[in-house]
């Protein structure tokens, strides 16, 4: 995919500030830390416009982004790191559950696993909801260059074992070196197709 241009719309916490949207929506969802923004920053060919940050749980707010003026993508906040207040950690999955609710044109949730960690309560939780309301999951593994390749496999099949889905389901990827970014975009974009929506040719 080529992308022509991205930028920030707002930011908001429930549907009466969401955008207005008539375009293909994909969110991503993940734990802290999982290095969602750096996902989004890869994909969209930006350094930073999706802020990234060395202290997890920064993303306390649903951030919208208009990518080649045809598709929406929506970086959901943050989940499961203890030292965030537990006031506001309480509010996440009633905003992201309320989220999943509110938006008609979602066509798929891009789910990140740290290739390092075992997925949690609160990964399955959100896989249970996206099963619930019949949400397409792109599943992707991010960090690859943390483990050697040889690695891989094993962490791939604890991560698809602990959340129920096929190995060959996920994506493998990594920022720093780029690599699984045109995976992902395929898997987005198929995603669009399978909601009868078409995108304009940007490559």
């Amino acid at each position: 995919m080529h992308v022509k241009s991205a930028e920030f719309v707002k930011s908001a916490t429930a549907p009466a500030h969401y955008p207005e949207n008539v375009m293909p929506e994909i969110a991503f969802a993940g734990r802290s830390n999982v290095g969602k923004s750096s996902l989004l920053n890869v994909l969209l060919q930006r350094k930073s416009l999706v802020r990234t940050s060395s202290t997890p749980g920064r993303t306390q707010l649903i951030n919208f982004f208009c990518v080649n003026d045809n598709i929406s993508m929506v970086d959901l906040p943050g989940y499961g790191f203890a030292k965030v207040p537990k006031g506001v950690k309480k509010q996440w999955g009633p905003m992201i559950r309320t989220y999943l609710q509110n938006r008609p044109a979602l066509c798929a949730v891009v789910v990140l696993f740290d290739i390092r960690r075992i997925p949690r309560d609160e990964d399955l939780q959100l896989l249970d909801w996206l099963e619930e309301y019949s949400i397409m999951t792109i599943p992707v593994i991010t960090k690859a260059d943390k483990l050697k390749r040889s690695q891989h496999p094993k962490a791939v099949a604890e991560i698809a074992r602990a959340t129920g889905l096929p190995a060959d389901a996920f994506t493998i990827f990594s920022a720093l070196k780029r690599s699984g970014e045109e995976d992902v975009w395929e898997l987005i974009q198929t995603a669009i197709e399978d909601r009868g929506l078409t995108l304009d040719a940007q490559d």
